[in-house]
């Protein structure tokens, strides 16, 4: 399995900004499919946002327009930028990859669909 580690994460202030990025050691072709995802306690992981090696996106409604998510390929990192960030924002941020997203039954932001995780990064909020 490709192995994942992500960096990025730390203190920020509600309205702003914060990129992580998430690493990628390992099979190449494990990495077709990525995505973001988030947990907080008492929370149900949430699929955050998810790429696909063509380059379609996927976001979750709680993040759309203030979320972008980008692959730099030359060094298979995975990046989240996070802008306008909200106070429901902070959680442990994981990074994914996952095979066969090009299947018509795939579901980008499904988690139990990708075998790979990192160990995530935590984003908190600052007074």
């Amino acid at each position: 399995q490709v192995q994942l580690v992500e960096s990025g994460g730390g203190p920020v202030q509600p309205g702003g900004s914060l990129r992580l990025s998430c690493s990628a050691f390992g099979f190449a072709h494990e990495t077709d499919c990525m995505a973001w995802f988030r947990t907080v306690p008492g929370k149900e992981r949430e699929g955050v946002a998810s790429w696909r090696s063509d380059k379609a996106t996927t976001y979750a409604d709680s993040v759309k327009g203030r979320f972008t998510i980008s692959r730099d390929n030359s060094k298979t990192i995975l990046y989240l930028q996070m802008n306008s960030l909200k106070p429901e924002d902070p959680a442990m941020y994981y990074c994914a990859a996952g095979l066969g997203c090009y299947s018509g039954s795939w579901q980008p932001l499904w988690s139990h669909q990708y075998r790979s995780w990192g160990q995530g990064t935590q984003v908190t909020v600052s007074s």
